[in-house]
């Protein structure tokens, strides 16, 4: 994750990323970069428009956020075994999203 932030930060900056800049940036934060993963990144990083992917990922992000909406009124508490089912079910659910 360091080597991504290292790019990020690189790149707010206003700095080209490159090997040599990210290598020195993440030895000064006290990271012994990996010569593979600077590579690798670095390749992987030139035919993209980091500007694009951040106003995408906070666009997706706000979409993924939950509206607010006006609390309805409450209604009566279901039994303890059936909150414990309902529970049961909707773990269940988040499971199976994870695995496909």
């Amino acid at each position: 994750m360091e080597y991504v932030y290292g790019a990020l930060l690189l790149h707010a900056a206003g700095k080209e990323i490159d090997e040599d800049k990210l290598k020195k940036l993440l030895s000064e934060a006290g990271v012994s970069p990996d010569e593979a993963r600077l590579k690798a990144l670095v390749s992987s990083l030139k035919e993209v428009n980091i500007e694009d992917v951040i106003k995408n990922a906070s666009v997706a992000a706000v979409a993924a956020a939950p509206a607010k909406t006006e609390s309805a009124p409450k209604k009566e508490e279901p039994k303890a075994e059936e909150k414990q089912e309902a529970n049961d079910e909707d773990a269940m659910a988040g499971l199976s999203s994870l695995f496909g």
